[in-house]
């Protein structure tokens, strides 16, 4: 324990002098290698024992994630390192590679200033490669390169050196022709290109933890030649004792890296709107450490014992316990309980973190990952921008009943760690649905419900919503109650789109002053006599009373309007919500007594009409449609575009941007199930897409009949269509 004391007062010290920090980000293709290579730095810095690493994978710290040996999570560690007789703090951040968890990425490069990319050598630059860069270098964070597996060159594939000199070449290559068609705009990058000569491309072999670099070459006296004798001589313990890998790259880092002072000037206005003359934004430029605290929260995990721990980077001011700070959007203040670093996989509690360091508080109950916390309330920095939209959705139950208050509370606590997760607790069907990045992504957190908080839950096949919306106005159509003694007579029509934005955007509301209502009905396009009759609004759909004193309906409109309500939520097609109706009430003959005029009568009678007129209006089925956009390297431009086209949508632009095509379409939701897995496979992995939700269309004729039959099956509904829908 001395020795680890010892580390983290070193730690301490260190924190206080920016100049000697540097915060960095290990990213890479799936599978090229990070982990290992940053348990060798760990062990390089003393951290873990030299004979395990390699194989303990510290930073997977989740047992989902040594099973299925891939990274999930990003996880945070702090070490020193020693170089030009100067003691450096490196705060690092391992992210995953898997593209369905490419938010951690882009969250992880919000915190950093430099990313250490991995490739593998004998695989080169992948799609997830090209991902993370561009991630990285949106966010103004300076590239270096690694070449890992180099030991494969020798031994598996048996090159001699010009053939491997040559392979290593083109990987550079390729790296930087990416760095240099992403950084063409940005004015305040110079060249960011790596080059062997300058010392920022190294090669070795993480799991046999030997590595080589320019520098290190002059340093030690080792060149190829010598690595290549030694490795085919099975040598390797010799080869990592004389030329060690976590020196080369804890070199590289602390050379080529910028530290915070030389960083934040650069990387605040990139990353932050607010006033750049302000106070706050000079205490930023010159990581002020006495300034007001800015504290950007780019992860939220769950320690069992300190519960929610908030980490992220410190930009300005100092961190200390018991300070009360806002959280962007959030009132209130929060109170910080304690402030720490991360060493190894664990963390250390200090007494304060000042600007410039990488940081992990509690307390913060406010905060979700992107936050901005501060002493005093500020523009917050850009919301992060994830690559990707949830594009899956499925429903999440628990098997037993007693065990829904806690799924409640998982899943909120889910969609706070993980902000590319949606949850909507659908009222329409009392499930929980969960939307993500693809179908690994939802099966890894349905995983983690169920073996973390031991919820045992059953998950659906993913769910579309549809409408239901009349195409044309109806005749006037009589309701007769279920006793004959009451009759009232209605039409519908469909309203514009203007009118249905008007409800839709809160802009008229039975909650607002008449007058207010009339008017904004009225430049929505409605009639000035209709606007003065408005009784009722639910959903997209506006009752309008055009009775004329007719005895006892003042009474009885409570339970007419119940009736409507329940013939919008379920449409006469397939018991899907109607949008976008005009309902008149022309007339009404009411019984004299109460008694025969109760829910038992009016409400059917009005629920009855309402669907028949609606069933007049030829109703039809509306399905929710998704805008994609997809970015694709020229030549997979086909692929991607057929891969719109082929799930009944249309392509409406394609344009070149820096150095890829964009392909924009549009295509249904219910098409879009399966998008994920089939566009990786069509574009080689080479495609980063979004897809927003874009309302509402009629479905085409040809499908109504059989989609209407599907979901009334689903639903367990009579699979008779009335008489009267034979128009479809």
């Amino acid at each position: 324990m001395g020795r680890r004391k010892k580390i983290v007062q070193e730690c301490e010290r260190l924190m206080d002098e920016p100049e000697n920090i540097r915060n960095i980000a290990i990213a890479a293709h799936v599978d090229h290698g990070k982990t290992t290579l940053s348990d060798n730095l760990l062990a390089g810095a003393g951290m873990i024992s030299d004979e395990t690493a390699g194989e303990q994978l510290a930073m997977d710290t989740e047992e989902d994630e040594q099973e299925r040996g891939i990274t999930i999570d990003a996880a945070n560690v702090s070490m020193t390192h020693e170089y030009d007789d100067t003691n450096h703090l490196i705060n690092l951040i391992d992210t995953p590679g898997h593209v369905d968890f490419g938010g951690d990425v882009t969250r992880a490069m919000r915190a950093v200033d430099g990313a250490l990319v991995v490739v593998d050598a004998v695989e080169g630059a992948m799609p997830q490669t090209e991902t993370v860069l561009r991630q990285a270098l949106r966010e103004g964070v300076k590239p270096t390169l690694f070449i890992n597996k180099v030991d494969r060159l020798i031994s598996e594939l048996q090159e001699g050196p010009e053939e491997m000199q040559q392979r290593l070449v083109s990987v550079i290559g390729d790296v930087n022709e990416l760095i240099r068609g992403m950084t063409e705009d940005m004015d305040d990058v110079d060249d960011w290109t790596v080059s062997v000569e300058d010392g920022t491309v190294g090669f070795g072999s993480a799991l046999y933890k030997w590595g080589v670099s320019m520098p290190s070459m002059q340093r030690t006296g080792m060149d190829f030649g010598d690595i290549m004798e030694l490795e085919r001589n099975d040598e390797r313990q010799e080869l990592h004792d004389r030329t060690p890998l976590s020196d080369v790259v804890l070199d590289m880092v602390c050379e080529h890296f910028p530290n915070p002072v030389d960083a934040q000037p650069r990387r605040v206005p990139r990353i932050w709107r607010g006033d750049d003359e302000s106070e706050l934004a000079e205490g930023m430029r010159l990581v002020d450490e006495s300034g007001e605290v800015v504290f950007m929260v780019t992860d939220i995990g769950m320690d069992p014992h300190a519960g929610e721990i908030a980490s992220g980077r410190v930009f300005s001011g100092s961190l200390e316990k018991g300070q009360e700070l806002y959280v962007s959007g959030t009132a209130g203040k929060n109170r910080v309980q304690s402030v720490g670093i991360y060493m190894g996989g664990e963390r250390e509690e200090v007494e304060r973190v000042p600007a410039g360091n990488i940081a992990a508080v509690t307390g913060l109950r406010d905060a979700i990952a992107g936050s901005t916390v501060s002493s005093v309330e500020m523009t917050p920095f850009e919301s992060i921008e994830h690559i990707s939209e949830p594009v899956i959705t499925k429903s999440v139950e628990a098997q037993n009943m007693d065990d829904l208050p806690k799924l409640i509370e998982t899943l909120r606590q889910v969609s706070k760690e993980d902000p590319t997760i949606q949850i909507t607790i659908n009222e329409d069907t009392g499930e929980h649905l969960i939307s993500g990045q693809g179908e690994l992504h939802l099966e890894v957190i349905t995983q983690r419900i169920e073996k973390n908080q031991g919820i045992p839950v059953i998950t659906g096949e993913p769910i579309v919503v549809y409408r239901e919306q009349p195409q044309q106005a109806s005749p006037e159509v009589e309701g007769i109650s279920p006793n004959r003694h009451n009759r009232f007579y209605i039409s519908i029509e469909p309203m514009t789109n203007d009118l249905v934005d008007t409800i839709k955007l809160g802009e008229a509301s039975m909650d607002m002053p008449e007058q207010e209502r009339r008017e904004a009905l009225q430049d929505a396009g409605m009639e000035k006599d209709a606007s003065q009759n408005v009784e009722h609004i639910h959903g997209t759909n506006i009752l309008i009373d055009d009775t004329k004193g007719i005895q006892h309906l003042n009474e009885t409109m409570e339970l007419v309007i119940e009736g409507f309500e329940d013939a919008l939520d379920n449409g006469p097609l397939a018991n899907e919500p109607v949008q976008g109706t005009l309902i008149r009430l022309h007339d009404a003959r009411l019984h004299e007594d109460t008694i025969h005029r109760g829910p038992a009568q009016v409400i059917p009678a009005t629920r009855n009409a309402l669907h028949n007129a609606l069933i007049h209006g030829k109703i039809k089925l509306l399905e929710p449609m998704q805008d994609a956009r997809i970015d694709v390297p020229n030549d997979h431009m086909g692929a991607a575009s057929g891969e719109i086209q082929g799930r009944r949508g249309r392509v409406d632009d394609m344009y070149q941007e820096g150095d890829l095509m964009v392909v924009e379409g549009i295509a249904p939701v219910g098409e879009m199930i399966g998008f994920a897995s089939d566009i990786r496979s069509a574009t080689e992995g080479r495609a980063s897409w979004n897809t927003e939700n874009a309302g509402f269309e009629v479905m085409s004729d040809s499908l109504q009949r059989e989609k209407i039959m599907e979901i009334r099956e689903r639903k367990g509904m009579k699979l008779e269509l009335p008489e009267a829908i034979d128009y479809l």
